[in-house]
């Protein structure tokens, strides 16, 4: 199967009044074409500068990484302008780019239409629920037409509830769009019902310590919450909580 991206050897050092800290230490890891891959580490272990690496918002100290494909970054925070509408949000990464043609304002219009945010195209983020605020930060991210999202944590900071609901609706969006994903959480009930497969990291400095392939027996279509009720979820939840608990 086709990589999208690959890291091979990657080790990052920051440098402090306290001297040198090594955060990453020759990681290697892949993102296969079509999949959405999850990177579960206790907190502190380095997964969002991870992120920052394949975002290029840092550089690694050593190592490769080669990404085929345009980045989408999707943070904690949906990072929405309270003084902006919703439209203008969403287009304004477009806007940026100096990319808001009329082609791409129309596909925004119908990634709009498409997930149920059209109808509050006008209205402000403060009117807004957590969930549909979380959406139009994805739509925003989709608005540039990235390959690849990296999603960090984006759930966090929602309450149980809307963030399973969240959950379910940012997975379906991934897979209907044919993106691929890289999914940072330290929840693991999140990563079996989202991720085809699963990176744990160690303690700092992180390497992958073990990494396990996803196969869940579903009788419908895979969704997050349908994922929860495989006969396999427990099984997956028990050996991973082990793996985190042996980090600690």
């Amino acid at each position: 199967m086709e990589n999208r991206m690959e890291v091979s050897n990657v080790s990052k050092r920051f440098y402090t009044d306290e001297g040198e800290l090594l955060v990453l230490n020759r990681l290697n890891l892949e993102l296969k074409k079509g999949e959405i891959l999850g990177i579960l580490g206790p907190s502190g272990s380095g997964k969002s500068t991870i992120l920052n690496i394949l975002a290029h918002i840092l550089e690694p100290t050593s190592g490769e990484v080669t990404i085929n494909g345009q980045i989408g970054y999707m943070f904690q925070r949906d990072h929405l302008l309270e003084w902006r509408t919703i439209m203008d949000n969403v287009l304004i990464g477009l806007e940026i780019q100096k990319k808001l043609t009329d082609e791409a304002k129309e596909r925004v219009e119908e990634l709009l239409k498409t997930y149920g945010l059209w109808d509050f195209r006008t209205r402000y983020p403060n009117e807004l629920s957590g969930g549909m605020r979380q959406r139009a930060a994805l739509i925003r991210t989709l608005a540039t037409s990235p390959d690849i999202l990296l999603l960090d944590e984006p759930f966090s900071a929602l309450d149980y509830q809307t963030r399973l609901m969240v959950s379910d609706d940012i997975y379906q969006i991934i897979k209907k769009e044919n993106k691929e994903a890289v999914l940072v959480t330290h929840d693991i009930a999140e990563a079996i019902s989202m991720c085809d497969r699963i990176c744990v990291l160690t303690s700092r400095p992180a390497t992958i310590k073990s990494t396990y392939a996803i196969e869940l027996s579903v009788t419908r279509e895979k969704t997050p919450l349908i994922s929860r009720k495989s006969p396999e979820f427990s099984h997956y939840f028990d050996v991973l909580w082990k793996e985190l608990e042996h980090n600690e």
